[in-house]
């Protein structure tokens, strides 16, 4: 797919610089973020996926609405393999100035990749660190930042296997490399740990799984951005999960500014992890002054939290995160607003079914508030629950600068819709 594809996308000079951009499924950040960001900058973006049909149907339909594109072509590769990654890049008709990817799941890809052609990247030990769970806890343990109870159940290894450790309960259990919630439980004791292991064993054939102590405690989020110099503590979000033992995040509530001691406190573990290029996701619990990682996503924050940040703190995100990876220095000061104010409700299938009812795409202004709702599944789709995000149904996306209004706002426009599921 190349620009001249997109029609109705406005035209930008054609590059001289070439970004290598690693991606699975489409998402809102690439989309909407990533690619545009890219045409500010004036790259040229070859998209190596292993779904190339449904991005060439995603950047198809963007186009058609107006987005911003930049020179792009989309290539199959298996990304999931470095080898693969590397081997295709390598072969290309011209050398690329960076290789990046905002999926959990190929961070390591893309700096080994980066390191393999000396370009500027994260260190692959701090992306597999922070993607493999078990190694996460291990090295904040070593390091003297934070221990907490955890152990590794590996892809052979029995389940039985856990009951002589002596689990803390309640404790949780989730795959190593998990992404999303998926397959990560609240268990209450020991019959049940092992029913939910093979639970998830018999979904994830061969995973390798992870038991760890429950953090009790309000759960927080910080984003981070950062050029291996300099590291930026830009935003944080106080977090609303459904009830135990999911752990599906319903609400995303925006504070002021990053809270101390605990921003402090995640900044050294995040030093520890070797994390500071690029950006990087984490989730923590709060215990009094005591900041507790649940876990860190080495990439920009996503469900649609990237683009309503890019928006309202009045920072250009997604250009800044593409240019630590063509080697350029951020700012000493992001400039980003203090004032702006967010909460954003995702609204939650409850059942699995067939959608038949619920509203369409909509924006308005009320009483100093911005309302901006966005569908997340068409009428007519037919899905199991999955108590993780794919359970999302739409986002409303509220801001302003004052959190009364916007919670009010809130609250009236939930209440005067309607999203009905049929079996």
């Amino acid at each position: 797919m190349h620009e001249n594809d997109h029609g109705a996308a406005r035209r930008r000079p054609r590059a001289t610089r070439r970004l290598q951009l690693l991606a699975l499924n489409p998402t809102d950040s690439v989309t909407e973020g990533f690619l545009p960001a890219a045409a500010r900058l004036g790259l040229a973006v070859t998209l190596l996926t292993d779904q190339p049909a449904a991005h060439e149907r995603a950047y198809r339909r963007y186009a058609a609405a107006g987005g911003l594109l930049p020179d792009l072509a989309v290539t199959p590769c298996d990304v999931r393999d470095f080898r693969e990654v590397i081997g295709r890049i390598a072969a290309g008709p011209a050398r690329p100035d960076a290789v990046f990817s905002n999926s959990d799941h190929l961070q390591t890809q893309a700096a080994l990749a980066a390191d393999f052609l000396g370009l500027p990247g994260k260190d692959w030990r701090a992306a597999l660190r922070t993607k493999n769970k078990a190694q996460l806890r291990r090295t904040l343990a070593e390091s003297g930042a934070d221990t907490v109870w955890s152990a590794e159940l590996g892809p052979a290894q029995d389940p039985a296997v856990l009951t002589a450790l002596a689990p803390p309960f309640p404790c949780v259990v989730k795959p190593r490399e998990g992404v999303a919630s998926e397959d990560v439980r609240l268990v209450a004791d020991a019959g049940e740990l092992l029913a939910r292991c093979r639970e998830i064993r018999s979904r994830r054939p061969g995973e390798a799984l992870v038991v760890e102590e429950f953090l009790h405690g309000p759960l927080r989020t910080l984003e981070t951005l950062g050029d291996g110099r300099t590291l930026h503590a830009y935003a944080s979000f106080s977090t609303e999960l459904s009830p135990p033992p999911h752990f599906i995040e319903e609400r995303l509530v925006l504070l002021p500014e990053p809270p101390q001691p605990h921003t402090a406190q995640v900044l050294d573990q995040l030093r520890a992890l070797g994390v500071g290029f690029g950006a990087s996701h984490t989730e923590y619990v709060v215990q009094g002054d005591r900041a507790r990682l649940i876990e860190v996503n080495y990439r920009a924050i996503g469900d649609q939290c990237d683009l309503v940040l890019a928006g309202l703190l009045g920072v250009p995100l997604f250009d800044h995160i593409l240019r630590t990876h063509l080697g350029e220095p951020l700012p000493d000061d992001l400039g980003a607003r203090t004032d702006a104010r967010a909460r954003l409700e995702y609204v939650t299938a409850d059942r699995g079914g067939r959608l038949v009812s619920a509203p369409a795409a909509s924006v308005r202004e009320t009483g100093g508030v911005r309302l901006d709702y966005r569908p997340l599944r068409e009428i007519g789709e037919e899905h199991p629950l999955h108590h993780t995000n794919r359970d999302f149904l739409g986002v409303l996306r509220a801001t302003g600068t004052d959190q009364q209004r916007i919670d009010r706002a809130v609250a009236e426009f939930l209440a005067a819709q309607r999203w009905e599921i049929v079996p």
